[in-house]
C-alpha cells in the first residue's frame, strides 16, 4: 500500500492508537458471516472471459473495471498519471477472501488502497492514480467486484470509519488529523463521504465511497484548498455513471 503522496510535504500519514479499542468496522456476526461466505464461496481460477455460471456469474473482471476507470482527459491540467498505483486483477477473478477485523488498522486511510481496512477482498479490482508535480496533490481511483450482496457489507464498514477512526496522528506535523463522516445523497446504491482535517496542513484529504450493484467505487483526492471534496465528487459520479446497469 502506498501512502498519500505529500500535499507540500504535509501529507504523510502514521498510526495512532485507536481511540475506540476494539472497535471493529462490522458487527460480529456480520463479520462471521462475511468470513463463512468467501471460505464457502467456489474457487475463482483464472478466466480469459467474463463468468456465465457460478458465484462470479455476470461479474465485472479486473480488465473490464480498468477500463471504466477515468481516463486521464478526466483529470484537471498538471496530472499525470503515476505508474507505481496502476494495477488490476486481470481478465479472470481472485477467491474472495474476508477476515474478522477486531481493530481496524488506521493507517490504511493513509493510502489509495483504503478499502481494504474492512478485510474483505473481493474478486477483481482495478486501481490508479494521477498527480500534480508541482503541487503533490493526488487522485486516486479503485473500484472493487464482490460476490452476492458482500458490497452492501463492504459499503456498511466503510460508513463506520469515523467511529472506529475518529483520528490520528500526523507523522511529519505531529498535528492531529480529524476524521469525519457523512452519507453521500445520490450517488450509486448508497455512499459515504470521509474528510480529513490537519490544522498543521495546507488543505485536506476527501475520501468517498460509493456501491453500485456488485462493485464499490472508493476515490481519494488530496487538495490545498477545498480538502478536495469536490474532485472526489465529481470523480465518484464519473465512476458511478460508467458502473450503472454494468456492475
Amino acid at each position: 500500500m502506498r501512502q498519500i503522496s505529500p500535499v507540500a510535504t504535509l501529507f504523510a500519514v502514521a498510526v495512532l492508537p485507536l481511540a475506540l479499542t476494539g472497535c471493529s468496522l462490522l458487527p460480529k456476526e456480520a463479520a462471521k458471516a462475511a468470513v463463512k461466505a468467501a471460505a464457502s464461496a467456489a474457487p475463482a481460477a483464472p478466466a480469459g472471459a467474463p463468468a456465465t455460471d457460478g458465484p462470479n456469474k455476470g461479474l465485472l473482471t479486473g480488465t473490464q473495471l480498468k477500463a471504466a476507470l477515468a481516463p486521464a482527459s478526466f483529470f484537471p491540467a498538471g496530472y499525470t498519471a503515476d505508474p507505481a498505483d496502476a494495477r488490476d486483477s486481470g481478465p479472470g477473478y481472485r477467491p474472495p477472501v474476508a477476515a474478522e477485523v477486531p481493530t481496524p488498522d488506521c493507517t490504511k486511510l493513509g493510502g489509495t488502497a483504503w478499502t481494504g481496512i474492512t478485510g474483505i477482498d473481493g474478486v477483481s479490482f482495478a486501481q490508479d492514480a494521477y498527480i500534480n508535480k508541482n503541487t503533490s496533490e493526488e487522485y486516486a481511483q479503485e473500484i472493487d467486484v464482490y460476490q452476492g450482496t458482500t458490497s452492501t457489507t463492504v459499503l456498511g464498514a466503510l460508513g463506520m470509519l469515523s467511529k472506529a477512526c475518529p483520528s490520528y496522528t500526523d507523522e511529519q506535523t505531529h498535528g492531529k488529523v480529524t476524521i469525519t463522516e457523512k452519507p453521500l445523497a445520490g450517488v450509486g446504491d448508497g455512499a459515504w463521504v470521509i474528510t480529513e482535517t490537519n490544522p498543521e496542513w495546507m488543505g485536506g484529504t476527501t475520501l468517498v465511497a460509493a456501491r453500485v450493484g456488485h462493485s464499490v467505487v472508493t476515490v481519494l483526492v488530496s487538495g490545498n484548498g477545498d480538502k478536495g471534496l469536490a474532485g472526489a465528487t465529481k470523480l465518484t459520479n464519473e465512476l458511478v455513471s460508467k458502473l450503472k446497469g454494468k456492475a
